[in-house]
């Protein structure tokens, strides 16, 4: 609208204007235009108030009261002025002191103190505590509301976008009710000094019209006294719609429809109630002593609202039933029922029935809220968008238990205890605790349950002690790094390609479809992902493939070449505070040996098979440095040459897992290697 170019002007000149009224005396023919104003906003502010379904919708309404309660003082100011200095302040303010009040000041002062006790007593006092509740009832379900939306993003219920805009509903909410509850009070102020502005206008005309214009006791008292009554009239008419309209706005649950209809629906929904009212009415008009046609006509009123609303109940459940009966008649469609049945959920956490207060925030349970957080730790630390976890309870399992599944599979389990804490042993405790022995899921160290009442204690002896859902969201994370590579599928990767895209359309135009193809950039991230390297710098690893798929379409070649463009991310992720990096490296027979059969493959065509003894002693070597390594509490990492990088991991991948294995390519230049120890075949130097 065109109005919305110059609306932010327009409020600062009425601010303005509300302070040029308070200072400059304006004439009566402008009192009376301003008067209406104010009469017509108020009027305004109530019916768009009636029109809302919702409180958030008229949220400005605290901001506009505050201005409208200023907007009425200055008008106060300014009619004060003008009824003490000149006996007259308009045609409106005289029409309602002689015409309302039929000239009675008596009346008029009666009917000004009836609406200031309605305004003040009721209506302001009543909104005001209702302001106040419900600002401090919206505060204390903030925490609620919050983890009950983490619940539907962890179940895939709405999506991030869905979730960011119940969030900030819930924010404008609690600042909508808090400001409300500060409006409120300015409400009752008004009230208040309306009271006080009437008792100085009564004083002070009394003492102008006696002491300086020569008027007699009665005069002055009738003149000065119907003007403010007048007055007062004129400003607490809408003052008392603007209190009603706070007090319809405080009190409006959100509903599909607007005020008026919900009264409508909610009091039409009880044909007995309204036929009783009727009959009670009829009996009120048949009493003798009391007005018979009053009683008569509204009873018959209320019966004819009775009858619609029999009817239209019956209409209603008529066509409910024809609904229902239409939908059992239709065919079902059994297909799309057992289609149900094949989807298959990409991540579950199934729970024990003990579990349940873990995830129910009824009882406290803010596993659903770590969850959350670890889905955007794994979106930071590995790069990948993990998709939504469904948490369900299996009677099937033990009542402490839980598992975590991918496409339905098995992959991790555990069990924590529900009232207890873990208490670890990180190798420096001092003192015994009493507790039930156990073995933690992801590092494999020894631990106990302990009781609430013995954590100080065990804290003091120097475990280190952790929370259930602590336990439990630590194994699931772990459980997403480890199997990231299982979690990426071909979609993920086409979302994290249009995602990169954004900013770097030309890489990813150059490199897809025309060189490789999303599934084979899927293969590469996957590489990458079982041996825990992030893919979170998409850029180098396209551009890597693209500058190397020219050379080789083999895909654990061109992972190969990623992984050398990603040596600072490597070299980071396995350097100790002085930028040292320490491992075990390998003997330069044992390079030569791999690397001879690995070219003996390639050149007879056959499979890759290296020698047993050859095997046996490698992996015999490899398990005392392993072992000495972890130990130590180092990570078990081994570097060898590029050539041989991958086929040396998948040598001793089935029984070293855990073991990293880079190459010296994957390392920068100024990269300092600690040798932890050297790998040799011969017996005698095995280890060194």
């Amino acid at each position: 609208m065109r109005f919305n170019k110059y609306s932010d002007v327009m409020l600062a000149l009425g601010l303005v204007g509300i302070l040029v009224v308070m200072i400059i005396p304006i004439p009566p023919t402008l009192m009376d235009l301003v008067l209406t104003l104010d009469i017509s906003l108020s009027l305004l502010i109530l019916i768009v108030v009636l029109y809302t379904t919702e409180p958030l919708q008229f949220s400005v309404f605290p901001g506009l009261l505050l201005m409208v309660t200023l907007f009425r003082l200055s008008l106060n100011v300014a009619t004060t002025r003008l009824i003490l200095s000149e006996a007259y302040a308009g045609r409106l303010i005289e029409a309602f002191g002689t015409f309302v009040v039929g000239g009675n000041y008596v009346v008029g002062i009666i009917i000004f103190s009836i609406l200031v006790i309605i305004n003040f007593v009721v209506i302001t006092k009543g909104a005001g505590r209702i302001a106040e509740v419900a600002a401090r009832f919206t505060l204390d379900k903030m925490p609620g509301k919050q983890m009950a939306i983490d619940a539907d993003l962890n179940n895939g219920l709405i999506d991030e976008h869905q979730a960011r805009a119940r969030r900030e509903k819930i924010d404008r909410e609690a600042e909508f009710y808090g400001a409300m509850d500060g409006a409120a009070k300015f409400v009752r102020g008004d009230a208040i000094a309306a009271i006080l502005i009437t008792f100085i206008n009564v004083l002070g005309g009394f003492v102008i019209g006696v002491a300086q214009k020569g008027m007699s006791f009665q005069d002055a008292i009738k003149t000065y006294t119907l003007l403010t009554v007048g007055d007062g009239l004129v400003s607490q008419i809408p003052a008392l719609v603007v209190s009603t309209a706070a007090g319809i706005i405080i009190t409006r649950a959100s509903s599909e429809s607007h005020l008026g209809i919900d009264i409508q629906n909610q009091l039409m929904a009880k044909p007995r109630a309204l036929i009783i009212t009727a009959s009670v009415l009829t009996f009120f008009g048949l009493v003798p002593g009391l007005p018979t046609i009053p009683f008569l006509i509204l009873a018959a009123i209320v019966g004819l609202m009775a009858m619609g609303a029999r009817s239209q109940i019956a209409e209603t459940r008529k066509a409910e039933e024809e609904a229902e009966e239409k939908k059992d008649e239709a065919p079902r469609d059994v297909s799309s029922q057992i289609e149900g049945y094949l989807q298959v959920d990409p991540l579950e956490l199934e729970i024990g029935y003990g579990l349940i207060p873990l995830v129910d925030l009824e009882q406290g349970g803010d596993l659903l809220g770590r969850i959350t957080e670890i889905r955007k730790q794994c979106a930071i630390e590995i790069g990948i968008i993990v998709p939504p976890i469904r948490i369900r309870d299996n009677i099937q399992l033990k009542n402490n238990e839980y598992v975590i599944k991918i496409r339905g599979v098995d992959v991790s389990r555990g069990e924590v205890m529900v009232n207890q804490f873990m208490a670890l042993d990180p190798g420096t405790v001092t003192g015994k605790v009493e507790g039930v022995p156990t073995v933690e899921q992801v590092f494999g160290l020894e631990a106990l349950w302990i009781n609430e009442d013995q954590k100080e204690n065990a804290e003091m002896a120097g475990y280190t002690v952790v929370e259930p859902p602590a336990v439990l969201a630590t194994h699931l994370m772990e459980t997403l790094k480890r199997h990231a590579h299982e979690i990426l599928s071909r979609q993920d990767t086409q979302t994290l390609l249009d995602n990169i895209k954004k900013e770097n359309a030309t890489l990813v135009e150059e490199l897809i479809p025309n060189v490789m193809s999303v599934g084979s950039v899927q293969k590469v991230l996957h590489n990458l992902l079982r041996e825990r390297v992030p893919i979170r710098d998409l850029v180098t690893i396209l551009e890597a493939l693209s500058d190397y798929a020219g050379q080789t379409k083999d895909l654990n070649t061109l992972t190969e070449y990623v992984r050398q463009n990603l040596s600072r991310t490597i070299f980071s992720l396995y350097r100790d505070a002085e930028g040292k990096v320490t491992a075990i490296t390998l003997a330069p027979d044992v390079e030569k040996t791999i690397i001879d059969v690995v070219q003996s493959a390639v050149t007879k065509g056959s499979s890759l098979a290296m020698p047993p003894r050859f095997i046996e002693r490698v992996t015999s070597a490899l398990k005392s440095q392993v072992d000495r390594m972890s130990s130590e509490g180092l990570q078990p990492l081994l570097v060898c040459s590029p050539t041989v990088r991958q086929y040396f991991k998948r040598l001793v991948e089935p029984v070293f897992p855990n073991l990293v294995v880079i190459s010296y390519a994957e390392l920068p230049q100024t990269a300092e290697i600690v040798s932890f120890g050297t790998i040799q075949t011969e017996k005698e130097n095995a280890l060194r």
